[in-house]
């Protein structure tokens, strides 16, 4: 539910005096912003949330008498709100920041701004879309789901009949495009997988490079199919899930009657790694027999691609505005009227499943 009121008021949690005036001085230049509080660790953050009542938190990580994770355990059992994390952009600030993630904080943010002085404008209004957008709707909290319940959920999908399309086309490749709520959303998707599915799933996150690698760890992990992030070069093979590298853009490209995994670098797209670019690909390679997935995240990234797969017979399957963190992607599908299908998350698994 949306909250209601002119201002989203927010609370900046880090120990660094540089990183809370950075944050704050890019939040209050948007009017409907209101910085209500800064603390310095997690104890004065949990006192500072039970008197403001902020909409929003920003929580750093590493911070003195109570860190980041400790901080964000007890506030989602006792004071849930939306949290977004202000992450190291390091292969072990990527461990912990998708340990926030699983307990609950809702996106995260780079914590050395000071580096990335150059995209520094790029980055100021992508806080404050975040904090506007999460901000304003809340916090959702989703059931936990075993994994014994998700083998045994998995095993049942199939038969679902209220999740098919009503073409019994097979499909030939699952393309998926997600960006801001989309690491929860994956695990609530690929592990319901079965383990010897018969096509290639391909995945773009928006999420920085030190990210995807631990993220596709993490979802191989807890998955019954293999995830693991794509490599540029490498032939695309059946039964696995591939994650787009943070550093450029995944598409496939054929050669001879093989097909393989491209990355670039090119700098056109604003989103990385970009979901359009994965998509239109996809529809060039695979007319008719594609299905095309774009859950919770900001922008538009996507509709390009979604519009190439419904031009070239294929299907389009979008997350339902109630069920996202974000209902942007989502959105600019639904509204240019090029998804098959509108669905909540949980009936997402059940429709890749009934597609191959």
């Amino acid at each position: 539910m949306e909250k209601s009121g002119k201002h989203i008021r927010v609370l900046i949690v880090d120990d660094s005096a540089f990183m809370r005036n950075a944050i704050k001085s890019m939040l209050v230049s948007d009017p409907s912003i209101e910085v209500v509080g800064v603390a310095r660790d997690g104890v004065e953050a949990l006192e500072k949330v039970a008197i403001l009542k902020p909409d929003i938190m920003t929580l750093d990580v590493e911070m003195p008498r109570m860190n980041g994770l400790e901080t964000l355990k007890i506030l989602m059992e006792k004071s849930p709100l939306p949290v977004i994390m202000v992450s190291s952009l390091t292969t072990e600030g990527a461990k912990t920041t998708l340990d926030a993630l699983d307990m609950g904080a809702v996106d995260f943010i780079p914590k050395n701004l000071s580096e990335l002085s150059i995209n520094i404008v790029n980055i100021k209004l992508m806080l404050i879309d975040k904090i506007k957008q999460i901000g304003s709707k809340g916090l959702k909290i989703p059931k936990k789901i075993s994994r014994t319940a998700q083998t045994r959920t998995a095993a049942h999908l199939p038969i679902s009949k209220n999740v098919q399309f009503t073409s019994s086309k097979r499909m030939n490749i699952i393309a998926i495009g997600t960006s801001t709520g989309g690491p929860k959303a994956l695990q609530s998707i690929v592990p319901l997988l079965p383990k010897n599915i018969s096509i290639p799933i391909v995945i773009s996150q928006h999420m920085p490079h030190s990210f995807t690698g631990p993220f596709a760890e993490r979802l191989n992990q807890l998955s019954q199919v293999c995830v693991q992030e794509a490599k540029n070069g490498e032939k695309l093979q059946s039964g696995i899930v591939y994650i787009a590298p943070g550093y450029g853009h995944m598409s496939i490209v054929k050669k001879g009657i093989e097909k393989y995994i491209c990355i670039s670098e090119n700098n056109e797209y604003i989103y990385k790694p970009s979901v359009d670019v994965m998509m239109l690909s996809v529809a060039q390679l695979y007319p008719g027999n594609c299905l095309g997935v774009i859950l919770t995240g900001m922008g538009n990234d996507g509709l390009k691609g979604m519009k190439a797969i419904k031009e070239g017979d294929g299907r389009t399957l979008a997350q339902d505005e109630d069920s996202c963190v974000v209902y942007g992607m989502p959105k600019a599908v639904v509204d240019a009227k090029i998804a098959d299908k509108v669905v909540s998350l949980s009936e997402v698994a059940g429709e890749i499943i009934n597609s191959i």
